[in-house]
């Protein structure tokens, strides 16, 4: 019984990793995105292994997942894979307050993050041009 699979949102050469609720905000998570965008699977693996920024580790397990779901749920070759598309989006708000001189009070915005990273196989031919 049960209802009918819902259709695939990718193509066949593509697989996804989502990242809800990171400690960063969007600003800053976009950062690191930017640096890992169109970039080979195992560049951005690397960058991000070096990077100083915190949140960097938080990326790289999110690229992690969608190397795993590439290799794993779709029989993708992961010597092909490319980085395709880093998107960060807000998720939830903590607000704190922070006291203030004279009895005031400041309000304190603590941001969360998502992000969504898709990875795509390259063709034949642009993988040829690029190990030459």
């Amino acid at each position: 019984m049960g209802k009918p699979a819902a259709e695939r949102r990718l193509s066949e050469t593509e697989a996804m990793a989502f990242g809800g609720m990171i400690r960063s905000t969007p600003r800053k998570l976009n950062l690191v995105a930017q640096l890992i965008r169109g970039k080979t699977a195992g560049e951005a693996l690397a960058l991000l292994t070096f990077s100083r920024r915190r949140v960097a580790g938080e990326v790289k397990k999110v690229l992690q997942s969608a190397i795993a779901n590439a290799e794993n749920n779709h029989q993708l070759d992961v010597d092909r894979l490319v980085v395709s598309h880093a998107s960060v989006g807000k998720a939830l708000t903590m607000k704190r307050f922070h006291a203030r001189a004279r009895g005031r009070g400041a309000r304190v915005e603590k941001l969360f993050s998502n992000l969504t990273v898709i990875v795509r196989e390259r063709a034949e031919e642009q993988a040829g041009e690029a190990a030459e």
